[in-house]
């Protein structure tokens, strides 16, 4: 089978989804690369004619609080949603990697070739699943956003939300209601999301077991405390140790240090600050999209 087009957008991200939109253009890809799960728009940014109403919230800090709109991953969810009902996703789920070559991808799943794909220009946001398309410029700059996934075993129930530090090793910790224990518990989990290179990465003292200590460290600097244990000898109180573990370490490489090498493909993103036109730039008769 072969398919046909004057446009096509290789990748999944938010930015792809965004831009196939607007332009009604096909999205293929072979993973998902759906955004942080707390990355967040601006509370002044309105969704209401994708009929995604969200209630601003301020995150728990120790200084100010923190006014968050909406998570990027439902526009995400919705955008989809949207390109799949219009047909704009012909490969849905089914790829797993692509053989590029000159105006065309050949794709497969695990067992054999599935089609063919023709194009004059393929817009390329990242898919991790390409062969014959990219050409590495350099091994030694690579860098990463590193999500550290930890586990509070003990001393998970408190109030806060977020803690920004000035290090880029364990420059944000995010803490949820822990997905570990059924239903909304007040046991929080967090997320520590770290800019590192490729070198940190592989020293010992950027390591995931680092990570729960710094986590921990971080906490108890702001007078943190687990729970309540009596009292001292002096009168004075006594509180457990925070005891976590590490659930897993995601990373995505933040930089690009590659060169497109095959005719018909564009490297193609999309800035924060051009988000907001595009969202401008859309509307949806969603009645109509649902019938």
């Amino acid at each position: 089978m072969t398919l046909e087009y004057d446009n096509v957008i290789l990748g999944s991200s938010l930015s792809a989804f965004l831009l196939g939109w607007q332009n009604f253009w096909p999205v293929i890809f072979s993973d998902f690369e759906k955004p942080f799960r707390f990355d967040y728009f601006e509370p002044t940014v309105d969704f209401d004619f994708l009929n995604l109403s969200y209630q601003q919230r301020s995150l728990q800090t120790f200084g100010d609080n923190v006014k968050i709109g909406l998570p990027k991953y439902l526009l995400w969810e919705r955008l989809h949603f949207m390109h799949s009902l219009s047909g704009l996703v012909p490969l849905s789920n089914l790829c797993t990697s692509f053989r590029a070559s000159d105006n065309s991808l050949t794709c497969f799943n695990e067992y054999s070739k599935i089609c063919e794909i023709k194009f004059n220009k393929c817009h390329y946001f990242g898919d991790n699943n390409v062969n014959g398309l990219l050409e590495k410029n350099s091994f030694d700059n690579e860098e990463y956003l590193c999500y550290d996934w930890i586990a509070f075993n003990k001393g998970g129930k408190h109030d806060i939300d977020y803690i920004e530090t000035d290090d880029d090793f364990c420059k944000q910790i995010w803490f949820y209601s822990s997905d570990r224990i059924d239903g909304n518990t007040s046991v929080k989990d967090a997320c520590v999301v770290s800019q590192l290179t490729q070198e940190q990465i592989s020293h010992f003292d950027y390591s995931e077991t680092m990570a729960r200590f710094k986590l921990v460290n971080e906490m108890e600097k702001r007078g943190m405390k687990g729970l309540f244990n009596g009292f001292n000898s002096a009168g004075n109180p006594r509180h457990y140790k925070f005891k976590t573990s590490h659930i897993r370490r995601d990373r995505k490489q933040t930089n690009q240090n590659y060169a497109l090498k095959t005719k018909g493909f564009e490297n193609a993103q999309i800035s924060e600050e051009d988000y907001n036109q595009m969202l401008q730039s859309i509307r949806l008769d969603t009645n109509l999209l649902l019938k």
